[in-house]
């Protein structure tokens, strides 16, 4: 059976996503984590790994020759993006808005523009046993996320599953994120907060064509709107995590609450099994439609 790569997401942040992540990671044995949270990544101060790598992330922008350039403006018009001005005399290379595309160097007569990377965050790789724990870092300041996002996947293992924790949002991270996935677990809480960014998450999911499921965290606070919600559009709830003192204290110090609750261990295996047999059993139907 192929492996599989599972995302978690919320739209809303402070669900529990990271805490479902890392205890289904903890769960499962040769696996690896991906952080893709890359604003702040904060998995690895749940477990203890040893760092074995680090890389930049970089992005590449234009710099102008002026003594080639005529100050035409065609690489100005061409950018969607406004990274580019062009007075009489200057010209002026806005870098936070460059998208790195190449394409205004495809359009100068003049061959005036080359370009060099400028430094967007930095992925690190961790080891704990046998689980991979791969973060990404924003650097402070820098407004585009997906790149860094990108290079976090572009890690992803093939020989072992792999679980996505998700930043919170509906925006280009946790599109970048999802895409691609073989299945998505919508973290949610039973308030109305929640629901309201349920539904944005789930437009998301089937917009991706991904399919998804849900987790309740903090099962018996506030109302039954998530779970009318699931029921009235089909959506499977996967598990129910209770509102829970315990685990609010392990997880406040740092401790998977799969750890010291082991009957947990054991739920979170039985969800990524039935995940599993779900993601094969569509592949299968995919493959033989085709």
């Amino acid at each position: 059976m192929d492996m599989v790569q599972i995302s978690i997401a919320s739209g809303k942040g402070g669900t529990g996503k990271t805490c479902v992540a890392v205890n289904l990671a903890l769960s499962l044995s040769k696996v690896q984590l991906l952080d893709c949270d890359v604003e702040e990544p904060n998995d690895h101060l749940f477990i203890d790994a040893k760092l074995i790598e680090t890389k930049d992330v970089t992005t590449e922008v234009p710099r102008i020759d002026l003594a080639r350039c005529n100050m035409c403006r065609k690489c100005a018009k061409f950018c969607e993006y406004h990274a580019l001005a062009i007075f009489s005399k200057k010209v002026m290379v806005f870098d936070e808005l460059c998208h790195g595309c190449g394409g205004c160097a495809l359009v100068c007569p003049k061959d005036a523009i080359t370009y060099t990377p400028r430094k967007l965050g930095v992925v690190e790789v961790r080891r704990a046993g046998d689980l991979d724990l791969v973060s990404g870092l924003l650097d402070i300041g820098e407004p585009k996320a997906t790149p860094v996002v990108v290079a976090v996947k572009s890690k992803a293992a093939d020989d072992r599953p792999v679980i996505i924790d998700v930043s919170p949002g509906a925006g280009c991270p946790v599109v970048a994120s999802i895409e691609g996935t073989d299945f998505t677990i919508l973290v949610t809480e039973p308030t109305p907060f929640g629901l309201h960014d349920l539904r944005i998450a789930v437009e998301v999911c089937r917009a991706l064509h991904v399919d998804f499921g849900v987790i309740i965290n903090r099962d018996g606070i506030g109302d039954d709107g998530v779970d009318q919600f699931c029921k009235g559009v089909g959506i499977e709830v996967l598990m129910r995590i209770p509102q829970s003192m315990k685990i609010a204290r392990l997880y406040s110090k740092g401790i998977p609450f799969t750890k010291k609750m082991p009957e947990w261990t054991d739920r979170f295996k039985a969800l990524y099994s039935r995940i599993e047999k779900r993601v094969a059993s569509k592949k299968a139907k995919k493959g033989a439609r085709s």
